[in-house]
């Protein structure tokens, strides 16, 4: 019984990391459209979803590092696990940005609704076993 509860709840709070992660990596894109040579960047959130579900983590992360003695320790978040992968862009810009503010638009808001439909489902399952335990 606790196996498949934890399972359930691992599930939805694996899902809300990575989607947290996702919106941070396209907030980003978004905050850096007029930056000039940015490459957006993106993961695959059923790919990462998978790896965080195996508990492996993926290629291409980086190290967190303290320069003074007061900083403290980082600890590899999903960030360090994500696969972010760079965007193609549908049309170059002279500049030699890649983000195309439409997209990442759309991309953020889909992200939204689905991280708000995870939450919504952890908390009713939540509410179920409180309901069930409470009788």
């Amino acid at each position: 019984m606790m196996t498949q509860l934890d399972n359930m709840l691992n599930f939805h709070a694996q899902a809300l990391k990575v989607r947290d992660q996702r919106q941070q990596v396209l907030a980003s894109n978004i905050a850096n459209a007029d930056t000039p040579n940015y490459k957006a960047r993106d993961l695959d959130f059923r790919t990462t979803l998978q790896g965080a579900l195996k508990g492996t983590a993926a290629s291409g992360g980086v190290a967190m590092a303290t320069t003074a003695p007061g900083h403290l320790k980082g600890t590899p978040g999903m960030t360090a696990n994500a696969s972010l992968q760079y965007r193609t862009p549908a049309q170059g810009n002279i500049d030699g940005n890649t983000v195309d503010m439409d997209a990442e638009r759309a991309a953020f808001a889909e992200n939204t609704v689905h991280y708000e439909f995870n939450l919504t489902r952890l908390s009713q399952q939540i509410k179920g076993l409180l309901a069930a335990i409470q009788g």
